[in-house]
């Protein structure tokens, strides 16, 4: 059977260089973009009735940017001003940056993870006397409270936001070949909006191990999961991507969906038959993390207002460890190349 009708559980890309669009030109698909879901906010009113005070707690646990947003609503809505004291505990990088919507950012009070909630607890872990507040949906993933039970602090779950199905009782039918889902909640949208829907043909695929336990939990068949451990993102950015060079320096990228909700995933690599002592390839990747970290930010915002993801693979090609100035100037350079050509 071939694939021609696509239909994406997530907002239309509003860039016209998105994957989805690559994809669509390239194998003459048609795709059709349709929320499965929506976040309503829980009102103020009914936040009191849970008897949670804001100002009891010294730091904040913010996992996306919905958190972000939901926060600051409430405590405008119930006339809090937040302490300049409070510290926020920020899942990555790019939540950490978004947050200076609200607040001015200041190193000593903003906490940032990688990616995963798992990486963001290895810095909770250092500051175990604060009272955490965790904003949250009525979904929310099973391992942050587990891990936050697990480290000992002391913390407290909110529910900030629901999630919920949307509305698509405009749509008749579900005519296509394949129906892709971001989230368990697509699927109960899914199962409430289309309570009728027999899979047949119809092929499911699924982004994410929850998601992908979703569909099989609620009787469907998985025909595609993504992604997978034989073929992690990395490894398609380095097999595929496109290349800068600035030596001794190679950054390969890739436009693609990503996942999570920051504009760019980034790895470094030093290999070992560049510079076989450890002390030196670890030093490398240090002073070409903190390169990135301290150059990032309008690179980041580009990308956010192109409404676009990339993934990037920073190699070193040298035969010598270069200084922190080096790297900082070829790093930006690359980056700065690799837009200009690429993005």
């Amino acid at each position: 059977m071939k694939i021609k009708r696509i239909l994406v559980s997530q907002p239309a890309p509003t860039d016209e260089k998105s994957p989805y669009h690559e994809l669509a030109r390239k194998f003459g698909l048609k795709l059709d973009f349709r929320p499965f879901i929506k976040v309503e906010p829980v009102a103020g009113q009914d936040f009191r009735q849970e008897r949670i005070s804001i100002l009891d707690h010294t730091a904040i646990v913010l996992t996306s940017r919905n958190a972000v947003d939901h926060f600051f609503r409430m405590c405008k809505e119930l006339r809090i001003t937040v302490p300049e004291s409070m510290k926020y505990f920020c899942i990555s990088e790019s939540v950490a940056y978004y947050v200076q919507k609200y607040i001015v950012y200041r190193k000593r009070k903003v906490f940032i993870g990688r990616q995963s909630f798992g990486e963001l607890i290895d810095v909770i872990k250092k500051h175990k006397d604060e009272k955490y507040l965790v904003p949250c949906s009525d979904i929310q993933k099973a391992e942050i409270p587990e891990l936050l039970d697990k480290v000992g602090v002391k913390y407290t779950n909110a529910v900030f936001y629901r999630t919920v199905a949307s509305d698509l009782s405009d749509m008749k039918s579900l005519d296509y070949d394949m129906l892709v889902f971001f989230s368990p909640g697509g699927i109960e949208s899914l199962r409430k909006n289309f309570p009728d829907f027999k899979q047949n043909g119809v092929f499911i695929a699924a982004f994410g191990p929850t998601t992908a336990k979703a569909v099989v939990d609620n009787g469907y068949r998985l025909d595609l999961q993504a992604p997978l451990p034989e073929a992690p993102s990395m490894t398609e950015v380095a097999t595929t991507g496109r290349a800068v060079n600035e030596p001794p320096f190679r950054l390969v990228g890739k436009r693609m969906p990503l996942p999570t909700d920051a504009p760019a995933q980034i790895a470094f690599a030093v290999p070992s038959r560049n510079l076989p002592r450890a002390v030196d390839r670890n030093r490398m990747k240090r002073l070409m993390r903190e390169a990135y970290r301290l150059h990032k930010a309008p690179i980041i915002e580009r990308l956010r207002l192109q409404g676009v993801q990339c993934a990037w693979l920073f190699i070193f090609q040298g035969r010598e460890p270069v200084n922190a100035a080096q790297t900082t100037l070829r790093l930006t350079r690359a980056l700065d190349r690799w837009m200009n050509e690429h993005g």
